[in-house]
């Protein structure tokens, strides 16, 4: 199967403009669902040794997830699950709908294993995206929603915006990411400043605490903060009782072609591994037992058992998954149960 992927499926793939092959696999992921048996058939190809965790107040069947950006309107999710991971992290949505940013916005650099992307959170809003999930239910693995702020929305009213969209997801999501770090919002990123970033943390987590069931929050940080400024967040963030998730895609575009310096949106993939490490562990000096999912430049299976080992308590993939292929969640489980029997 995995050379058919590698000779047949993959190629196709890529013959197609990025946004319309993704566009496709999400259409593609939607059809087999409700079909059932193809999503059957991949959860017992993609059938790997399990790896429990638990993470705040979750059981995570095993540490590996999907980040944020592949299923942005919480609508193909069930069949992702068969694709083996531990936890889905759905959109980005926002409180709003919203069209994104102009097209092109997503790009392929296949020569550096990365992709590059200003996509600008094109969703189709909260209400939208909540319905989806009420439809289609929760899974065996934990759900994650990630938020964020409508590009039309000042950063004084940021805080009214994230947690509006907090309350109409709340009942469908296990836990919530609150992504301020996207680089292609305007001004987004200025939320990792303490004037901003405080009452945000007070206001989303002041919610879940009303709730009658409490349920975790992670904040998503830039891999392009300094280590003092990744550790100064998160040692707020702990302290307000969140987790955070390290990193976002990056504005650097060292070691790129000159062709690519001006081309404006986030980097993700293989050029990012170097900053994901370093944020990664900067976050875990500040975070004083919070717990930190690792994101960002995973693109094989010895990078993910590397930032387990540094302290992250689960991991996620995306770019990886875009070209490793379906069968690559997989290879992580089956290199960290083999990687754990050698270590007995």
């Amino acid at each position: 199967m995995w050379s058919l992927y590698e000779k047949l499926a993959k190629p196709a793939l890529f013959a197609l403009d990025p946004e319309t092959a993704h566009d496709a696999a999400v259409l593609a992921s939607k059809t087999s669902w409700a079909f059932r048996l193809p999503a059957l058939v991949m959860r017992a190809l993609c059938a790997a040794p399990q790896r429990p965790a638990r993470v705040a107040g979750l059981d995570f069947p095993n540490p590996v997830g999907l980040a944020a950006g592949f299923d942005k309107d919480c609508e193909c999710y069930p069949f992702l699950e068969s694709l083996g991971f531990g936890f889905l992290e759905l959109g980005t949505v926002t409180l709003r709908p919203q069209p994104g940013n102009p097209k092109p916005r997503l790009f392929r650099l296949p020569e550096k294993g990365a992709l590059l992307n200003r996509m600008g959170f094109n969703n189709r809003g909260a209400l939208a995206a909540a319905e989806n999930l009420r439809r289609l239910g929760r899974r065996r693995a934990p759900l994650g929603v990630n938020i964020g702020k409508n590009a039309d929305c000042p950063l004084d009213q940021a805080r009214d915006n994230y947690l509006e969209a907090l309350k109409v997801l709340y009942p469908y999501g296990d836990y919530f990411a609150v992504n301020i770090s996207s680089p292609n919002t305007k001004q987004l990123r200025e939320l990792h400043r303490p004037e901003y970033l405080e009452p945000l943390l007070d206001a989303l987590l002041g919610f879940a605490a009303s709730r009658p069931e409490k349920k975790p929050v992670f904040i998503k940080l830039a891999p392009d903060l300094s280590p003092a400024e990744t550790e100064a967040c998160a040692r707020l963030i702990a302290g307000r009782g969140a987790g955070i998730i390290v990193s976002n895609t990056t504005v650097s575009r060292e070691g790129l072609e000159r062709r690519w310096e001006h081309e404006a949106g986030g980097l993700s993939g293989s050029p990012l591994r170097e900053m994901a490490r370093t944020s990664l562990k900067a976050a875990l000096e500040g975070a004083a037992g919070a717990p930190v999912i690792a994101s960002g430049g995973i693109m094989e299976p010895e990078e993910a058992a590397w930032r387990l080992r540094a302290g992250a308590a689960l991991v996620q993939v995306y770019t990886g998954l875009v070209y490793g292929g379906p069968f690559f969640v997989k290879s992580i489980l089956e290199h960290l149960a083999g990687k754990e029997a050698a270590d007995a």
